[in-house]
Parts: structure tokens; sequence; C-alpha cells
């Protein structure tokens, strides 16, 4: 089977990324620097991670009634989204119908659409649920060609408010 890349991929090699195999996909385990010291910056400091291989999944209403849509996703999920402030995401889990969990996921409030992060292994099968139980009233778009990064240490606030 071959190796998926992620958008980012060719930015690794050229910073001189060794690479392994996780979810299908080839993804960066470390640099020319080490692991020691990648995670001691980032935990001094702060640290880039690539993620894009996680899924990314658009969820809008099709009647386009946002109540429609936070109501939807309540039923596949414990977590307060009518009480989810625009631009702002939470931490929930995907659950089956007799309430035992699928996976854990991000889901972040756009306004007009919510915005669900999945984990890379399962987002197969979690897009399959998800549009099986809401998929009559919602639209479940897959963001395939997106790269997605996370920052994590410290001072990641501080680095991410420059831009």
């Amino acid at each position: 089977m071959d190796e998926k890349q992620t958008i980012l991929h060719k930015a690794h090699t050229e910073l001189g990324a060794k690479f392994t195999e996780f979810a299908g996909y080839s993804m960066p385990v470390q640099y020319r620097q080490g692991i020691i010291k990648e995670h001691l910056h980032t935990r001094d400091a702060a640290g880039l991670f690539d993620v894009s291989h996680m899924g990314q999944l658009k969820v809008t209403s099709k009647e386009n009634d946002f109540a429609q849509l936070i109501n939807s996703l309540e039923t596949l999920m414990p977590a307060d989204l009518c009480g989810l402030e625009v631009n702002r995401q939470c931490y929930s889990f995907l659950m089956n119908e007799s309430g035992g969990l699928l996976d854990d996921l991000m889901i972040a409030n756009r306004g007009d659409h919510f915005l669900l992060v999945v984990n890379a292994a399962k987002k197969q099968d979690d897009f399959k649920h998800i549009d099986s139980k809401i998929g009559r009233h919602c639209d479940i778009e897959w963001l395939s060609d997106r790269a997605l990064i996370a920052i994590q240490g410290p001072l990641a606030e501080k680095v991410v408010s420059r831009f």
C-alpha cells in the first residue's frame, strides 16, 4: 500500500525530516536537531506539528437552519454547541446510538457551519457514521485539500498572535 503524503510533505523533506508511517501517511517524526531538542523546545517555547493527516469535515444545514444544524450535531456528541461561541472550538466525543464512544474529536463553530477534526485512523468510519446519522438534514463535506497544523507549548499563543 502506498503511503499518502500531507500537503506539507515537501516542506518537511526540505527541512530534513525523517519520516514514518502513521494511519496510512508518511509523517515527519523528527528533524536534524533530534527528538530531545525538539521536545525541550516545545516544552520551553513552542513547537509546530503537521496534523494534516487528520480528517477535516465541514458540516452545514441543508435547510440553512443553524439551530437544526446544532440539534443534529448534538445527537452525535455530548457538547453544548448552542453555547459554543463563533470561532471557538471544543473537545468532544462521537457517540454511537447507545451512548458509547466511537472516537474523540474537535468541533469549531464557524458561524454558518461547524468544522470537525477527527482522528486520522478512524476518519473514514467517522465520516460514514456522521453522514448516516445526520446526512439527510446536513451536508457533510470532506476537506481533503487543506493543511492542518497544531502549535503547542507555553509560548504558543504569543507565536500565533503575530499572525
